[in-house]
């Protein structure tokens, strides 16, 4: 990247033009592409997508007097049934409300993690940003279609570690507990307040989502369900409809004449190998580790790159082994990871296997021999799995990176997080960083 200051908040060349505030013919095209995805499926979907009606009906249920677990399909906590109450009254307004909400949650995920990284909301990179995640990623139709609640986790992870970078562990424990107590998806993100030894903050994401549980599991004509039909159905994995969809090594490997326990064996050591990488990633701070370059306020928040890459590789290395594994949970790291893309010095969007990873996720791309519905789940374990050894092996060796050299005459960071930095100087205007422990 060219050095030197602009007008694009301390970039110049491609990133100075991306760094500039976007002008209204841009947000216009936004706005329509956005309300397009949403709108499609208002007048296609009659109850907002059918993994909201796998809900939607378990909340029905409750309402009828009947366990809301006797449909295996309903993998979520107790907290979920009473979430989805509102649907279950107003059918109506939830077929608007659901992909109109999808969507919404999945631009405020997109523009937190801009702000993680200090690039402001206004600029091209913003509107580009998402209407590449829009038209460029098949996944994020595909979330929007389903009215899958993953959507819950998208908005929160970015939410909760924009807290984190601020330092408020607290609230970003209790964001991730609100966003597990409706689906446990951000569960491997507790891992990333054990590294930090925070504690309290740990607490309180474990607390949420256990009372919100149980308070709702007193309420529920059969709680002990989750426990005797839901749970054996994750850990078995064996309903066909389901495996057809599944991207993790352990359900597509034995598609292809693995064996299932050496299928087992080999994620399950992929995730312990992407657990140790995350680990790796949180100690290994530095000049590289610090924020990207804001296009606004010339700086961005401290440690975002080490705080971002260290949450993206544990939850790769949840996907690889957990049962469920679907195309559409990489939107909860995939915009956390793009957002990094115009930082300075060394980023994990330059790598070329990082964009490998996506291609077979571009709408219309033609993958011969794995189109058919039976082989789709291909594309996805291989999107999956090349995403998640791109993201480890970043997370290993930053250690040896040197993405952004500060001169001598500035300070060296401490071990906590890094100052904003441009072509070696630290730029006006930026945020004072709060050590990391």
């Amino acid at each position: 990247m060219d050095s030197g200051k602009s007008d694009g908040g301390g970039f110049s060349g491609p990133a100075g033009w991306l760094a500039r505030p976007a002008g209204w013919w841009a947000w216009a095209v936004l706005g329509i592409v956005l309300g397009a995805a949403a709108l499609r499926i208002v007048y296609r979907v009659p109850d907002g997508g059918m993994d909201n009606a796998i809900v939607v009906r378990a909340a029905e249920a409750w309402l009828d007097g009947r366990s809301p677990y006797a449909d295996r399909h309903f993998l979520y906590l107790p907290g979920a049934v009473l979430a989805a109450v509102p649907q279950a009254v107003f059918p109506e307004v939830a077929r608007v409300v659901v992909p109109v909400g999808v969507v919404g949650a999945l631009a405020s995920g997109w523009f937190c993690a801009l702000r993680i990284r200090g690039v402001a909301l206004r600029s091209r990179f913003a509107v580009l940003g998402l209407l590449g995640l829009v038209m460029g990623f098949a996944p994020f139709v595909h979330l929007v279609e389903l009215g899958n609640w993953t959507v819950a986790s998208a908005l929160a992870l970015p939410v909760a570690l924009l807290c984190v970078c601020r330092g408020r562990w607290g609230t970003a424990g209790a964001v991730i507990g609100v966003a597990v107590a409706v689906k446990p998806l951000l569960v491997p993100v507790l891992l990333l307040f054990v590294f930090a030894r925070k504690w309290r903050a740990l607490g309180v994401a474990v607390l949420v989502p256990v009372v919100v549980s149980v308070l709702a599991a007193l309420v529920l004509p059969d709680p002990g369900a989750f426990f005797t039909r839901t749970l054996p159905f994750l850990l078995r994995g064996e309903d066909r409809f389901v495996r057809l969809y599944e991207a993790s090594p352990a359900a597509v490997l034995p598609r292809v004449g693995v064996p299932a326990v050496v299928a087992s064996v080999l994620a399950g050591g992929g995730a312990c190998v992407g657990v140790w990488c995350a680990w790796r990633r949180w100690l290994a701070p530095g000049p590289w580790a610090g924020a990207q370059v804001g296009a606004r306020s010339g700086g961005g928040e401290p440690g975002a790159g080490r705080v971002v890459e260290t949450a993206a590789a544990l939850m790769l290395a949840a996907f690889l082994v957990s049962r469920p594994s679907y195309d559409h949970y990489l939107l909860v790291v995939l915009p956390l990871l793009l957002a990094g893309g115009l930082g300075a010095g060394a980023s994990l969007v330059r790598v070329p296997w990082f964009w490998v990873a996506l291609v077979p996720q571009v709408p219309g791309f033609v993958w011969v021999g794995v189109e058919a519905l039976p082989q789709r789940a291909f594309k996805d374990a291989f999107t999956l799995c090349v995403l998640a050894g791109v993201v480890f092996w970043w997370c290993a060796v930053a250690g040896r990176r040197r993405g952004a050299v500060l001169p001598p005459s500035v300070p060296g960071p401490s071990v906590g997080g890094v100052g904003s930095v441009a072509g070696g100087r630290a730029l006006p205007g930026a945020p004072r960083s709060r050590p990391f422990p």
